[in-house]
């Protein structure tokens, strides 16, 4: 199997098709892609705040306490480095144009075929599960695991992931 350059993917609650988007977050980045006023901005604007930060750390965590509350403090103070709003402000504005391109993403899953290990908290509130499901539209083979965990996965189950990986590895050498 030719994979071009990629010997396989691993990707953590990362989107790279339509079906996943939960609205609730969604909609208001759709809102401010489309038109930058007042409004849009302040929903995005509150999407910097702290408790939308703390909210994207302990959203569908089963269990909040494994979850260090300095990640997002940490998070919240580099968010609010002067002049950082306004890069996160056209970041926002922007993420529209990778939904384009991931036409082009499929194409290349159907094309080469890589081994591909989606693994997804099933909490996610801002990348839901259908995402991590869409995967086997293009890929087949895909390995979708879903975790009780939210969009920062890595927070509460590295190891479960870090032992889903390895397996993932494993299996791409045999």
């Amino acid at each position: 199997m030719d994979c071009g350059r990629f010997g396989g993917i691993v990707t953590q609650n990362g989107n790279a098709y339509e079906a996943g988007f939960i609205p609730a977050f969604w909609d208001a980045v759709w809102a401010y892609h489309r038109e930058r006023t007042e409004a849009t901005e302040d929903a995005m604007r509150q999407a910097l705040s702290l408790d939308a930060i703390r909210w994207q750390y302990l959203t569908g965590v089963p269990d909040q306490t494994l979850v260090d509350p300095t990640v997002w403090w940490h998070d919240f103070a580099l968010v609010n480095r002067p002049g950082n709003d306004a890069v996160q402000l056209d970041l926002f504005a922007d993420y529209a144009s990778n939904i384009p391109v991931y036409t082009r993403l499929h194409e290349y899953f159907r094309q080469h075929r890589p081994p591909l290990l989606a693994v997804w908290g099933e909490g996610d509130e801002i990348f839901g599960t259908a995402g991590a499901r869409a995967f086997a539209d293009d890929l087949p083979d895909a390995e979708i695991r879903l975790l009780p965990g939210g969009h920062f996965l890595l927070e509460t189950a590295v190891d479960d992931v870090a032992e889903l990986i390895l397996g993932f590895q494993v299996k791409m050498r045999v």
